[in-house]
């Protein structure tokens, strides 16, 4: 056995991949990043069509589910421990790409393993947007950013999968500071907030969201200022990280 078999060439990866994946389960990631005060998600471009989908993958016979989503994520993002949440598990009788109307690649055996119905399980990732290098797999065209607003339709039921990542993200935020894995390792409470403002989709008040924000204890404001800005920038801050990593395993009350 090659012990990638993504690279295998389309063709053999579509005739016998089943011999080296979990049979009729898969793994979708929705990797979101923030830049520009805009909260993004990573699309894939498909060959040979005008079809979108989140990153994607499989599960070897002999791998972890989280390691799996691991590697799917290093492919398409080059970063390596990256902030991952399972979230909900996929499993619509309609999952069936011969349902939606998408073909294998021309050549292809048509009762490819692939072409199945598959259960998908659902990972989110937040990842910082300038470190991420968005790379494509060998069946996509291009990998790339895409304003939550904006995302086009997408195969089988990925726009649902966004749907759902984004609510799971939203309850964590109460209680674990998962947002800030979004964020450089400098940051103004401008951007921080602007940052919670564009995930819950609401406009926070600016005294509350600081304090609240501050009595978490994780945060360490810096002698320095945002450059470039107005004559009175804010300052910078960044995490605390023994306690920030201490906040993700036992949580918060943050009650935004």
């Amino acid at each position: 056995m090659t012990k990638d078999p993504y690279s295998l060439p389309a063709e053999e990866f579509y005739a016998r991949g089943d011999s080296y994946f979990l049979p009729h389960i898969s793994i979708d990631c929705v990797i979101f990043g923030f830049h520009d005060n805009q909260l993004k998600v990573l699309l894939l471009e498909w060959k040979d069509s005008l079809r979108w989908s989140l990153p994607g993958g499989f599960i070897l016979k002999d791998e972890d589910i989280d390691q799996a989503a691991t590697t799917i994520l290093l492919k398409r993002t080059g970063l390596e421990k990256i902030h991952l949440q399972q979230f909900h598990t996929f499993g619509d009788p309609n999952r069936d790409r011969k349902k939606h109307g998408i073909n294998p690649p021309k050549g292809s055996n048509p009762k490819s393993w692939i072409m199945d119905r598959f259960v998908t399980i659902g990972y989110w990732a937040l990842v910082e947007h300038s470190k991420v290098t968005p790379t494509p797999d060998a069946f996509s065209r291009s990998c790339s950013w895409c304003e939550i607003s904006e995302v086009p339709e997408l195969i089988l039921d990925h726009n649902l999968i966004i749907e759902k990542a984004l609510e799971s993200l939203r309850l964590q935020l109460n209680d674990y500071p998962v947002g800030f894995n979004l964020l450089p390792a400098k940051f103004t409470m401008p951007e921080l907030q602007s940052l919670y403002e564009t995930i819950l989709a609401e406009k926070l008040d600016r005294r509350n969201f600081q304090k609240k924000i501050l009595s978490l204890g994780i945060l360490t404001r810096l002698n320095e200022r945002k450059q470039g800005g107005a004559h009175k920038a804010p300052f910078l801050y960044k995490f605390d990280k023994k306690k920030y990593q201490k906040a993700l395993k036992q949580g918060l009350s943050f009650g935004i």
